[in-house]
Parts: C-alpha cells; sequence; structure tokens
C-alpha cells in the first residue's frame, strides 16, 4: 500500500514527517505544548524591572535601618505630616472613607475580579500574579519587615504601611497586566486606568497619613514593597519553566 506523502516528499508517519515534528500537537498547528507561553514582560522591560526591584528592596532597607526602633516622627516626617494630620483632624470620617481601598475586603475583591478577567482571556501567569500579589506584599511587610524594624507610631507597630502595600501591589498588578496587553487594545483606555489605580494608591496614602495610621516614611516604604513583590513575581512567573508548566497545567 502507497503511503501519501506530502510535498515535502516525506511521508506523514515517518520521522521528521509533519505529523512526527516534535512538540507540534495535531490540533493546533504551530503552536508546541513544550513552549512557554506569552510573558508578562516583554524582553526589553526585563532588566527595568530587575532594576525597579533593586532600587525597592534597597529603599526600604534603607528607610529601615534609619527608623528602627523609633517611637516618635523624625523631623523629615513630621514636616510632612503635620499639614495631611491638620486638614483632616476636622474630617475624620473622610480619612476612613479614603484609606478603605487599602484594606482587606476591597484588596480581596478587586484581586479576584483580577484574577477572573485574566482567566478569561486566557492569561493564567496574569491570574497567578493578581492572586499572589497582595498576599506575598501583606506577608511581607506584616511577618518579616515590621517585626524586624519594630518602629511605633501611638503604640502600633507601623513600618511599613500594610495599606500602602496592599494598594500598591494593587496599582502595579493592573498597570503591569495592562502594559502586557495585546498593542490592539486601546491604549487611551490602558493609560487611564492604569493612571487611576495610581491615583488610588496616593489617595490611600494621603488618608492614613491623616488618620494617624502611619508616618509618610511608612507609607514610601509600603509602595516600595507592593511595586517590588509585583516585580519579583512577575520576574519568576515569566521564567520559561514556568511559564511552560502555567501553559500546560
Amino acid at each position: 500500500m502507497n503511503v501519501m506523502r506530502p510535498q515535502s516528499g516525506r511521508p506523514l508517519n515517518q520521522p521528521g514527517g509533519p505529523l512526527n515534528q516534535p512538540g507540534q500537537p495535531l490540533n493546533q498547528p504551530g503552536q508546541p505544548l513544550n513552549q512557554p507561553g506569552r510573558p508578562l514582560l516583554a524582553a526589553s522591560a526585563r532588566p527595568w524591572a530587575v532594576a525597579l526591584l533593586a532600587g525597592c528592596a534597597i529603599l526600604v532597607a534603607v528607610l529601615g535601618a534609619l527608623s528602627a526602633r523609633q517611637t516618635t516622627a523624625d523631623r523629615f516626617d513630621r514636616a510632612v505630616d503635620a499639614p495631611v494630620i491638620t486638614w483632616f483632624n476636622a474630617r475624620p470620617a473622610l480619612a476612613i472613607r479614603l484609606a478603605y481601598p487599602g484594606t482587606l475586603i476591597p484588596a480581596v475583591v478587586l484581586s479576584a475580579a483580577i484574577v477572573l478577567a485574566c482567566l478569561l482571556a486566557g492569561r493564567r501567569n496574569g491570574a497567578v500574579l493578581a492572586a499572589a500579589a497582595v498576599p506575598v506584599a501583606t506577608g511581607l511587610s506584616e511577618a518579616v519587615i515590621k517585626p524586624l524594624v519594630h518602629r511605633t507610631y501611638l503604640g502600633q507597630v507601623v513600618y511599613p504601611s500594610g495599606h500602602t502595600a496592599t494598594i500598591s501591589a494593587l496599582a502595579a498588578t493592573v498597570t503591569l497586566l495592562l502594559l502586557a496587553s495585546p498593542p490592539y487594545a486601546a491604549r487611551a483606555l490602558r493609560i487611564l486606568v492604569s493612571a487611576a489605580a495610581c491615583a488610588v494608591a496616593v489617595i490611600v496614602v494621603i488618608a492614613v497619613i491623616g488618620l494617624r495610621f502611619h508616618y509618610f516614611t511608612d507609607t514610601v516604604a509600603g509602595a516600595a514593597v507592593g511595586t517590588g513583590t509585583v516585580c519579583g513575581l512577575a520576574l519568576i512567573l515569566d521564567r520559561p519553566a514556568v511559564r511552560r508548566w502555567l501553559r500546560i497545567a
């Protein structure tokens, strides 16, 4: 019986034939199962993510060393915090509402919404990033850095700001995922949503200072923890082995 041959002259069922090309599934021509999926960061963006991660880590370490075991604000924090506290003294309810996005329930709801959107778009790596960003940032802040630095404000350990780490992790996640969107996605809308997420983070920072939950430098460190966490997770998720595992899981 003759074996049908393609134009290449090789039998379909022989080694090297079209049906036996390594990693070429029958139902998805040109999409090998052993190839990693689309990364979160473009190749040109990875060095910047590494630099940003390093910068965030250095900033948290330096500020932590300078503020370790402090029980009162230093001159710089007093200068920044005083006008904010004064303005919110007559508006405590407003400050509480403005700080709310940095608390647990909104963070869980927003993270779940981002995870769902990523799964619907087929971005498993984005879903993992959104699911992990806030827990990892919060864990670093509460379980690792705060006990080490032990800076207090009105008797509470405050460095770095957990509110700020939470909202910064969410804002960084949204920004990164939008930057990683296909080029045909609406550029103006992506910029607008990213700017809105960053604006909410800034509002939370101002509110927690006004509520006397944190010194200004606590919020700077919190923003660094949240942003650095997202950069670190994105770099891990972009490792070829991780991307390959997410593709076939």
